[in-house]
């Protein structure tokens, strides 16, 4: 399904193909060669969303853009599915696996893979060529890839990056349900004006 969101409908390159049941909404590009397959979800919600050519999206895939955020990935990319991918930028060659995510800002190097249920975390930049380990987290700029029990050394990097302002407009401290909530509440009821694409 194409849908048209906050006047940005999206573009196809005719050599691409996406699922019936996939969805792209709004300011989303698609180069030549791609393939979005069933139940992939690409939105843009205020930036742009674009992929390159013979970029593959997997079952279930979720792409997001934000206001503050858009997402780029580059030319023969493979994002696997149940996937997560928000406001960051894939260099060429990327391989994403299974049930991996990647936050807002993070930037990873052409031909680096993130493994099955990898995270590359908020303005974390990976290497190119660099490989995030099954379960890791890649942390920080330059990155560190820590295994998913190292919590608190993991927290001592991604803390003062300050995930709630970066991501919500609230500072840490400020930072509540209620607020992030309402606010996103607000932002998404954009998409009641959203339309289906001839």
């Amino acid at each position: 399904m194409l849908l048209a969101h906050d006047g940005h409908s999206p573009r196809i390159d005719p050599s691409a193909y996406v699922a019936p049941n996939a969805v792209i909404c709004g300011d989303v590009s698609i180069g030549p060669g791609c393939r979005i397959l069933f139940g992939a979800q690409v939105i843009a919600e205020g930036g742009s969303i674009r992929l390159g050519r013979d970029c593959i999206v997997m079952e279930n895939a979720v792409l997001r853009s934000s206001e503050r955020h858009s997402l780029s990935i580059g030319d023969h990319c493979l994002v696997g599915p149940n996937t997560h991918l928000v406001g960051c930028t894939l260099e060429e060659e990327v391989f994403v696996a299974t049930g991996a995510a990647i936050f807002h800002s993070a930037h990873v190097g052409k031909g680096s893979e993130v493994r099955i249920n990898g995270v590359v975390h908020l303005k974390t930049r990976l290497e190119p060529g660099a490989t995030v380990p099954i379960g890791w987290v890649a942390v920080g700029d330059p990155a560190q890839i820590l295994p998913p029990d190292e919590h608190e050394k993991i927290w001592a990097i991604q803390q003062p990056l300050d995930f709630p302002l970066s991501v919500y407009g609230f500072q840490r401290a400020d930072a509540d349900m209620r607020k992030i909530t309402r606010s996103l509440s607000e932002k998404l009821a954009s998409h009641a004006q959203d339309s289906t694409c001839d």
